[in-house]
């Protein structure tokens, strides 16, 4: 089996990657902020450590993975007081929506999904550790903050140029830029807006809450351990997130953090990153409600290797949805089929052996979906000119199982997916509604847009038929 590697971003290499222990990888992932339903950025992102999970499990290790709800933070905050609601109020539904989307996109399941709320005492702990060694103090704020001229090596995963810190100057905010790199709030002193949402908790400071920074430093901690494996997150995360949960980590254990960073790059609209401060967002639901099936969106996102930009479009999405109906068929016809041939067999050892190193060389899965396609058409070749050879079979079947229980993106053919089926029985009622008016062109203007999602109707005596054809 090829060696294992994967792109740090700490030293901006690919390296060879194994766990510590050599038997189990720990690794943290960023999760969502819950103030509002994840988009498809985000889950671009999950999908790479999706990819990256099963990746880990294809290599015969265990994974213990860790993915933070963060459910108190500045957003968290301003968007409760907007509702007159407390932060309980406003995350709780937003949790059951992320994980509602990302059973529907097959991300499988991590082993703890920490609530930042659920870890107050673990983070008071560390803000405790750091004052103690002197790398954070109480301002006249009233809040704590890191002194990152105390921290040597601060700045050195996102390459920031530390001679033009000003020594002293604070940072409150949660999220700022490069340019504004200062000593990084710890723990906020509680403001009224934050005592009006529920978000504040007593302590050896006075009462306030959490910086967003720490939240994931105390939880990676308290479950995984000192030292990680892997820390991943998307490229936005690099500054001021990860460079400051680096610091406050290390300046606490005197030991490293993390042995690997991997960051998965931007998804776009029209050549824009996709964030939820923006108008250009789509959701799960939104594709849901297009039609766009689980297979077709992890194709489209494995199509693209996650360190390179990707820009969602609805050519994109139609190609993906066109090919994943190729491996569905292709997967029909590996069921239906009672042998193969020595040709069929051999297919599927170069298979094996072509997702593996793809997979192998920094989640390559572009490669590793091209190897797949390339075994479709040898198989189909090969089941076409008949073969006795059930032994062949089993270790096509094998092998295909294999590579698509890390790239799982054959289509459910077993069940419609209900928002999908609910919004064609709207159509087809709003459809009927005009013809019964003798609209006809509205009728029409119906069928196209039923078309337009790939869904073919069929009108008979007993009433009107429809079935999803891509």
């Amino acid at each position: 089996m090829p060696e294992f590697r994967l792109y740090n971003s700490l030293t901006r290499s690919v390296e060879p990657f194994a766990p510590a222990d050599g038997a189990k990888v720990t690794l943290y992932t960023c999760g969502p902020t819950v103030y509002n339903p994840a988009h498809l950025g985000n889950f671009r992102t999950f999908l790479f450590e999706d990819l990256l999970r099963r990746a880990l499990h294809m290599r015969g290790w265990s994974v213990e993975q860790v993915m933070n709800l963060t459910d108190v933070d500045d957003k968290i905050i301003k968007r409760a007081a907007e509702r007159s609601i407390s932060i309980t109020e406003l995350t709780d539904p937003v949790c059951e929506t992320f994980h509602a989307d990302r059973e529907f996109l097959r991300i499988q399941r991590a082993e703890h999904y920490p609530r930042a709320t659920a870890f107050i005492p673990e983070m008071i702990d560390l803000v405790k550790r750091l004052e103690a060694n002197g790398t954070a103090y109480k301002a006249d704020d009233g809040s704590v903050y890191f002194a990152i001229d105390k921290f040597e090596g601060y700045g050195r995963l996102s390459r920031l140029d530390t001679r033009e810190i000003r020594a002293g100057a604070r940072v409150a905010q949660d999220d700022y830029a490069k340019e504004n790199a200062q000593d990084f709030a710890l723990w906020k002193a509680a403001k009224p807006e934050d005592e009006a949402c529920g978000a504040v908790w007593d302590s050896p400071w006075g009462r306030g809450r959490p910086g967003w920074h720490l939240e994931c430093s105390a939880m990676a901690m308290a479950i995984l351990g000192e030292t990680i494996d892997i820390h991943a997150g998307g490229v936005d995360l690099v500054f001021p997130h990860h460079e400051d949960e680096i610091a406050q980590s290390e300046a606490a254990t005197g030991k490293p953090f993390a042995r690997f960073w991997c960051h998965g790059e931007f998804l776009l609209t029209d050549g824009a990153k996709m964030a939820k401060r923006v108008g250009n967002v789509s959701t799960v639901a939104d594709l849901r409600a297009e039609g766009v099936s689980a297979a077709a969106l992890r194709h489209f996102v494995f199509s693209t290797h996650y360190r390179k930009q990707l820009n969602l479009s609805g050519a994109a999405l139609e190609a993906s949805t066109e090919a994943v109906r190729r491996i569905g068929d292709f997967s029909d016809r590996l069921s239906r089929e009672n042998a193969g041939s020595a040709q069929l067999a051999e297919a599927a050892d170069t298979l094996l052996i072509e997702a593996t190193t793809a997979l192998s060389d920094d989640l390559n899965a572009p490669r590793a979906l091209g190897a797949l396609f390339d075994f479709i058409h040898a198989a189909n070749r090969a089941f076409d000119a008949t073969g006795t050879d059930t032994s062949a079979l089993a270790r096509a079947r094998n092998v295909f199982r294999q590579v698509n229980a890390v790239l799982d993106v054959v289509p459910d053919r077993g069940t419609d997916d209900s928002v999908l089926a609910s919004w064609v029985d709207q159509q087809l009622a709003d459809r009927a509604a005009a013809r019964a008016r003798r609209d006809f062109a509205a009728a029409d203007q119906v069928r196209k847009a039923l078309e337009e999602k790939g869904i073919a109707i069929e009108d008979s005596p007993t009433g009107t038929r429809w079935k999803k054809v891509r």
